[in-house]
């Protein structure tokens, strides 16, 4: 959750809103791909409930990471326009809130703050992904001091954002309830 707490605290209520207003929830069964590497995709997606596993096809398919609930998937590509990097898999069902590429292009556009405000977030989750990507594939690290280090990562995020996780918990009781 600490990743979704970054884009959160960037936004503003009314950017919320939008969100909720022009996305959609999708179901994702377990065992389906959400993302398929080097194959185009046409949404961003917010994981409400579930849990998935990205792997690469580079490094024989070995998993580089899981996605749980509050976390955003096909930012990279969203930002950069190139083809996704990695396949994204439900492991068990899951519930993603989609929005469409071309909407949210389409307001980005129109609202010069709404899109300060999300690339601002964005820029600050892909720092917390490669940041937790480096940390957790480095050899130099020790495994105990790794994982201290990200459970004081994340605790200090939730912490010092009780807004940001009001702001979440808003927001995922609205989307689940819709």
């Amino acid at each position: 959750m600490s990743k979704v707490l970054a884009i959160l605290g960037e936004l503003s209520d009314r950017d919320i809103d939008w969100m909720i207003a022009n996305g959609s929830k999708e179901k994702i069964t377990t065992n389906t791909i959400l993302i398929n590497e080097g194959q185009p995709i046409d949404a961003l997606y917010i994981v409400l409930d579930g849990t998935m596993k990205a792997y690469v096809s580079a490094v024989g398919d070995k998993e580089i990471g899981i996605v749980a609930a509050g976390e955003v998937l096909g930012e990279m590509s969203f930002v950069d326009g190139r083809l996704p990097s990695a396949t994204v898999k439900a492991i068990e069902d899951s519930l993603v809130l989609s929005i469409s590429k071309q909407k949210l292009n389409e307001k980005l556009e129109q609202d010069v703050l709404f899109s300060l405000r999300f690339y601002r977030a964005v820029t600050k989750f892909l720092s917390t992904r490669l940041r937790g990507t480096v940390t957790r594939f480095s050899e130099e690290q020790d495994v105990a001091y790794t994982e201290s280090l990200e459970n004081e990562n994340v605790e200090a995020v939730i912490d010092n954002n009780a807004l940001d996780r009001s702001r979440y918990e808003t927001l995922m009781v609205r989307l689940k309830g819709s």
